[in-house]
């Protein structure tokens, strides 16, 4: 059987770990930097500084783990579809991943949203 120690894995997700720096909640799936994080095109929501923290994946490997966000700022009147976060490194402009949420939730502009924490990618063991 092959083995992979923890540290290799984790290098393969610092940067999520270091360089993201913004989560944003949007209306769809982003593809792009600029639909993520411009306010009326995709992004319906941000958190700065989300926590994010290297740990055990659920099941094998590793995981960069998304803690829980409660204070979460609103920007729209609209429904964030169920594919609809996305995490980003606003110093270079880079879209670092996208996934997706529970389910639709309707949010309104000036309020705050929450989200549970959550495993945002996983770096299996190898078989």
């Amino acid at each position: 059987m092959s083995y992979i120690n923890d540290r290799v894995l984790d290098e393969g997700l610092t940067v999520l770990d270091t360089e993201a720096n913004a989560l944003h909640i949007c209306t769809q799936e982003p593809t792009t930097y600029s639909e993520a994080t411009v306010e009326g095109t995709y992004s319906c929501g941000s958190k700065a500084t989300p926590t994010i923290t290297l740990t055990d994946g659920s099941s094998s490997g590793r995981a960069a783990a998304v803690t829980a966000i409660t204070d979460g700022a609103v920007n729209c009147t609209g429904t964030v579809t169920a594919h609809s976060w996305a995490i980003v490194d606003t110093v270079n402009s880079r879209l670092l991943a996208t996934g997706s949420l529970a389910s639709d939730q309707s949010v309104t502009d000036g309020n705050t949203f929450s989200l549970s924490a959550f495993d945002c990618v996983t770096i299996p063991d190898p078989s």
